[in-house]
């Protein structure tokens, strides 16, 4: 498995440059500001202490760096189970009248099961029935207390929670329209909610920390889970509704002390790993998303050992490897694929082949026959070895170092980043010429490659790379509801449960838990 960590730090142009004054007192970003083109430079850390840190705009409140932590810790973060005003359509906010429809009981089970092995030395959960209710499921049989924190409700919606959704398109117009579509923005009530939410999410992370734990389970709920990760990783409310979070969705962070008191090295080692299919469909942020991306990443190969997979050279796939690439073909099998792209390593071809394979198989398992064709091919800047290959360091080494973006040489660095950029041009290109309104595109190439993408995707800057952990035989989705020119939306990061006992388990931690 490949481990990336590293902590981004936050931009300290003042609000003033950031940002100018529009209408209603709204903040209109400066054309001569790029904040989607986020940058991680840890020369730029603003000191922040207590006699200073009120002062603070509530942006760069929520986006001061960590304290220093004197041991690893690992947060695994779940959002309820689905809930009588989920099943309504009913906007909740922070209001507490909701229960856990039976189908929301059944899916904290399955939480609890796929948790049950994990040695939590602390529960936090958000007072709301509905998060409350789904940690007692999980927690199960332990003995150790459920604490409450006032700060992990969901976002506060005011005037709209209890509204069916039409209701607030009806009622509030410009207002809803605003929620929808610049959530960043919005305000209700002389409230911008998505802003307060990310100021909490962040004062959260204080008591998450600070406590004396390692292991650490969150239950809580879509936006202020969304609002934890990204203030974990670095990332500002125009972020909100990127990182999917589905019911009873697990997400896992990972906090590695550093020396000389600085702040943690943060990696989202897992992104919504639902207790259903991530390939299985369902809306993306409230929309229906008609185009997808599948990262793939390449099975296990025959230089893999316990610890690491194959980073540089061009070995065929072992047995494990085998299995995983056939686990993957499964999973996938009820998507209608017409492409797959892969690197020329030969790992990446075999996954791509088995892929290609079932697919074609698929629509003959039935009494039609009717066999069709997956186009398969393979793009040039996928692959990352010939990059890796440049490096005088010991590659394998650094990229399971939480510093590996400071170990390896900046010009290699670039490098890899730059040719990553011109290989999701070419997956974007090839998902924007399919003639067909519902297209999935899959991409199959070793774990490096496939971090660089999702950092393309967020449209971030290199450092944010070591942000991010993928295991072989993984995948990641990618939704677009707007078409390949929009936004992507990410549904989940590094699944492995179609594995089944080939997988990493979910709660199983790629860190060296020692003292700093």
């Amino acid at each position: 498995m490949l481990m990336f960590c590293i902590t981004p730090s936050i931009i300290t142009q003042s609000q003033s440059s950031l940002f100018q004054t529009g209408p209603r007192n709204r903040f209109i970003r400066n054309p001569n500001y790029s904040i989607f083109n986020r940058s991680s430079n840890s020369s730029l850390q603003v000191p922040v202490d207590e006699a200073n840190e009120n002062n603070l705009s509530p942006e760069l409140r929520y986006s001061r760096p960590f304290s220093a932590i004197k041991s690893a810790k690992r947060v695994v973060l779940v959002r309820h189970g689905q809930s009588t005003w989920n099943a309504e359509g009913r906007i909740q906010g922070s209001s507490n009248f909701s229960v856990l429809t039976e189908k929301g009981e059944a899916q904290a089970e399955t939480s609890r099961r796929m948790l049950i092995d994990d040695s939590f030395d602390i529960c936090f959960s958000s007072p709301l029935n509905r998060s409350r209710r789904t940690a007692e499921i999980i927690w199960g049989t332990r003995k150790e207390e459920i604490l409450t924190d006032f700060n992990l409700r969901e976002i506060d919606l005011y005037s709209f929670q209890g509204l069916l959704k039409h209701e607030g398109k009806e009622k509030f117009g410009e207002a809803f329209h605003e929620w929808q579509t610049d959530p960043a923005n919005f305000s209700i009530d002389g409230n911008y909610p998505v802003r307060q939410l990310w100021e909490r999410a962040r004062n959260c992370w204080d008591k998450i920390l600070f406590h004396d734990s390692r292991s650490v389970l969150v239950v809580a709920h879509n936006a202020v889970n969304q609002a934890l990760i990204a203030t974990a990783i670095g990332l500002g409310t125009e972020y909100f509704r990127v990182l999917l979070q589905s019911n009873c969705g697990v997400s896992v962070l990972d906090f590695t002390p550093r020396v000389d008191g600085l702040p943690p090295y943060v990696c989202l080692n897992r992104l919504n790993q639902t207790p259903g299919s991530p390939v299985a469909g369902g809306s993306s942020g409230g929309r229906k998303a008609s185009k997808q991306i599948i990262l793939v990443c390449h099975a296990s190969s025959q230089s893999d050992s316990k610890a690491s997979v194959p980073v540089v050279g061009d070995l065929p796939m072992d047995m494990l490897g085998i299995i995983q690439s056939q686990k993957t073909a499964e999973l996938l099998l009820d998507l209608r694929v017409k492409t797959v792209v892969s690197s020329h390593n030969s790992a990446s071809i075999a996954t791509a082949n088995a892929i290609a394979q079932v697919q074609e198989a698929a629509d003959c398992l039935g009494a039609d026959c009717v066999p069709r064709f997956v186009e398969m091919k393979q793009v040039q800047n996928l692959g990352m070895d010939n990059i890796l290959q440049l490096s005088q360091k010991d590659v394998t080494e650094a990229l399971h170092s939480h510093d590996w973006l400071n170990i390896l040489e900046d010009e290699v660095i670039t490098a890899l980043w730059d040719q990553s950029k011109k290989a999701w041009k070419c997956i974007l290109n090839e998902l924007s010429s399919q003639p067909e309104k519902e297209e999935i595109i899959v991409a199959v190439a070793d774990s490096a490659a496939n971090v660089a993408l999702l950092s393309h995707c967020l449209n971030v800057t290199k450092e944010w790379m070591g942000s991010f952990h993928l295991d072989a035989g993984s995948i990641s989705v990618i939704d677009f509801p707007d078409g390949p020119a929009g936004r992507g939306v990410i549904r989940c990061i590094n699944y492995t449960a179609h594995l089944g006992r080939w997988s990493i388990p979910i709660t199983t931690s790629t860190m060296d838990r020692e003292e700093f």
